[in-house]
């Protein structure tokens, strides 16, 4: 085919090329000074006992870097931030190892929330139970947990809600991640397909597409989607229906993109760390914080009439048993704005006096839905 280009065409395809190697030869000597000077940060951090990990910090980054790239209008705007989140990452990791643990296995969506969120180059740590999360971080054997808190669909992650109770930790940041599922294997010809693999949900979800698409192939339930990949990239005449991270994992070729049948499905994921941990403002927050109420007439009202007063909009409440006593609720509560801001601060100082119960669980950057 080459031999039909013009030979003009031919030179500047070369010229092209050659220049293309050029600007990457210069963004690999860029990157190898920015580390050098990741080091550096590292080493000061180091020395007077500051968090490595700044979510505030490099929210402010990616919204500079969006801001700049939009001047010139030909690299995408949508890609700067997993672009840089990933350099960020690789600097990091010249600082310290960071450890997050998530709600395993490999391949899940929590596991890409916890990609999504921290980049690559952290060791990412799968664990079986949202407790385990909690309990590897109380002991000290990673720095930050990834757990599922609430989907559009199912609704909330209660056992979440209870840990984040029991345990003192608080939280850092959140992600939203779209939770599609995608046609998977390493023939990327439907015409040969005999076997789809994947767990009972996720077939279910795409019994549509199926039923249209691969009417004569075989249905395989498996224990997860991520098993459903580990499979498939054995076995030529079968396909996986899974995650995008289990494609990147297990070396698979997206065949097709988004045949479940829900268009508006998200789960957001809650990074969780210890105290120290707790992020610096940055415009864009949310606080997140329990509470209970006296058991008189009116009570949540009054209790929440503070925020009202200071115009502080609430985003979500949720109630769960307090397991103290028959009938008697705790109730979890997403909040704009960060506990150092202002209003924020005294609505809630006015807020405890008034509860039984109160505990701040986190102020942290918002997230961005993806």
């Amino acid at each position: 085919m080459s031999s039909n280009i013009p030979l003009e065409a031919k030179e500047k395809l070369s010229q092209l090329r050659k220049k293309i190697d050029e600007i990457d030869e210069t963004i690999v000597k860029l990157l190898n000074e920015r580390a050098k000077l990741a080091k550096e940060v590292g080493h000061i951090k180091k020395q007077y006992n500051l968090p490595i990990y700044v979510p505030s910090r490099e929210q402010e980054i990616f919204e500079r870097l969006q801001r700049l790239n939009e001047q010139y209008g030909e690299f995408p705007t949508d890609a700067i931030k997993p672009v840089f989140r990933e350099i960020i990452s690789a600097c990091r990791s010249t600082e310290e190892n960071i450890k997050v643990a998530y709600l395993g296995p490999r391949a899940t969506f929590t596991h890409q929330a916890s990609i999504q969120y921290f980049g690559q180059a952290v060791e990412h740590i799968p664990v079986s139970t949202i407790k385990d999360v909690f309990e590897e971080i109380v002991k000290e054997k990673v720095d930050f947990g990834v757990v599922p808190v609430e989907n559009t669909i199912e609704g909330v992650v209660n056992y979440t809600l209870d840990m984040l109770i029991d345990y003192p930790l608080y939280i850092t940041g959140e992600i939203i991640l779209e939770i599609s599922l995608h046609l998977m294997g390493i023939n990327p010809n439907l015409n040969e397909v005999e076997r789809v693999y994947s767990h009972r949900h996720a077939l279910a979800e795409c019994r549509d597409w199926l039923h249209k698409n691969l009417p004569d192939a075989q249905l395989i339930e498996v224990e997860s989607t991520a098993k459903a990949a580990e499979m498939a990239k054995d076995d030529f005449e079968a396909v996986a229906i899974a995650s995008e991270a289990a494609a990147d994992i297990y070396g698979l070729h997206i065949i097709e993109r988004k045949i479940d049948k829900h268009l508006h499905n998200f789960t957001r994921f809650l990074i969780i760390g210890n105290e120290d941990k707790i992020p610096q403002p940055t415009g864009n927050d949310k606080t997140t914080f329990i509470f209970s109420v006296k058991n008189e007439v009116g009570a949540l009202y009054k209790t929440l009439e503070p925020l009202y007063r200071r115009k502080i909009n609430m985003t979500k409440i949720e109630s769960r048993p307090s397991k103290k006593g028959a009938w008697d609720y705790i109730f979890f509560t997403d909040i704009e704005g960060h506990i150092e801001d202002k209003n924020v601060k005294e609505a809630l100082e006015e807020l405890k006096q008034k509860s039984p119960y109160f505990k701040i669980l986190g102020s942290y950057p918002k997230a961005q839905q993806t």
